[in-house]
């Protein structure tokens, strides 16, 4: 199998389910921005993580997979075979953050983005997530969009920001509080 189809050479693609869209589309534009953020993880699992780190890493690369598919497959679509985000992934994007958490100082200030290099580029991936988190906002309020892909969007920053600071402090990276100067 060739990896060029030479079908989007006009500026279009498929989504799932046949329909052509420019790849300026919206939608195009969402589940692009997840696959963004699923390599900027890639990079992250490059660098040096603990293995609880990397363990979840590869479980959310997989989410962000079905994610992506999903965002491609329009609702109406006869493509029954797609997983669709559920409130399992919801689920346990919570209990690890609760699981972070437990082991974390009270976050008390807001801390600037850095660290090691693998926390430094998973607050990256949270900023790249927030993107995908407007555009999947954006998306939803002019087509349907999966019940869960919003909110597993949202709770992957938050996630995102939490992992960032617990590979910080299992390295014993102290984190830059933010201040007015």
């Amino acid at each position: 199998m060739k990896i060029y189809t030479k079908t989007g050479d006009t500026g279009e693609t498929s989504l799932f389910g046949g329909e052509r869209v420019p790849k300026s589309h919206l939608r195009v534009e969402a589940y692009g921005t997840v696959d963004e953020l699923n390599s900027v993880l890639g990079i992250v699992r490059a660098a040096e993580l603990s293995d609880r780190a990397d363990s979840w890493l590869n479980e959310v690369q997989m989410q962000l997979f079905h994610l992506g598919a999903d965002l491609a497959t329009p609702l109406d679509a006869k493509a029954h075979w797609i997983n669709r985000i559920g409130g399992r992934e919801i689920e346990w994007l919570e209990a690890t953050i609760d699981e972070m958490t437990a082991e974390l100082e009270p976050l008390k200030n807001f801390i600037l983005p850095g660290g090691t290099i693998a926390a430094a580029n998973l607050q990256l991936s949270r900023a790249v997530c927030r993107r995908a988190e407007r555009l999947l906002a954006a998306l939803k309020r002019k087509d349907e969009i999966g019940d869960y892909a919003l909110a597993y969007v949202n709770r992957l920053s938050d996630w995102l920001f939490t992992l960032a600071r617990y590979e910080n402090m299992r390295a014993n990276e102290p984190e830059t509080k933010w201040s007015l100067r």
